[in-house]
């Protein structure tokens, strides 16, 4: 009985049989639901201060849930430390490439850390008078 329901869910599984015959046996069953409760479907755009190189941990740990965009502010370990500052970012960048995200600077003391479904946007090629023209304005 076991061997003959277990090649037939093998069949099922491997699309070989097409027969809507339902496996019936005394043991019990879970149903499962299709949908899962508690889901995060919500992009987080979430601030993170370095002021040491421990912190990084924090930002990689949120990157790497995949929602959340981190804004990390890099001003009190550059101001304390250059070295510190250049292994924490070096670290965020190879994280960031492992998991195909995107990261970059704006302004002195920020960068922004993306996952792989976001990407920053760059002002490649045009004069600086023209990068902070809004569009929306004449």
């Amino acid at each position: 009985m076991k061997e003959n329901m277990f090649s037939r869910l093998k069949n099922k599984l491997s699309g070989k049989d097409t027969s809507t015959e339902f496996i019936e046996d005394d043991a019990d069953y879970v149903e499962v639901d299709g949908t899962e409760k508690g889901t995060k479907n919500k992009v987080i755009v979430r601030p993170f201060v370095i002021r040491e190189f421990a912190d990084i941990k924090y930002v990689l740990d949120a990157l790497r849930e995949g929602y959340t965009i981190a804004l990390v502010n890099i001003k009190p370990i550059k101001d304390k430390d250059i070295i510190e500052l250049k292994r924490a970012i070096n670290k965020l960048k190879k994280t960031c490439d492992a998991m195909e995200g995107d990261i970059a600077g704006f302004g002195e003391d920020w960068i922004v850390a993306t996952p792989p479904f976001a990407q920053v946007h760059r002002s490649e090629g045009l004069p600086p008078a023209q990068e902070n023209k809004n569009p929306f304005r004449e």
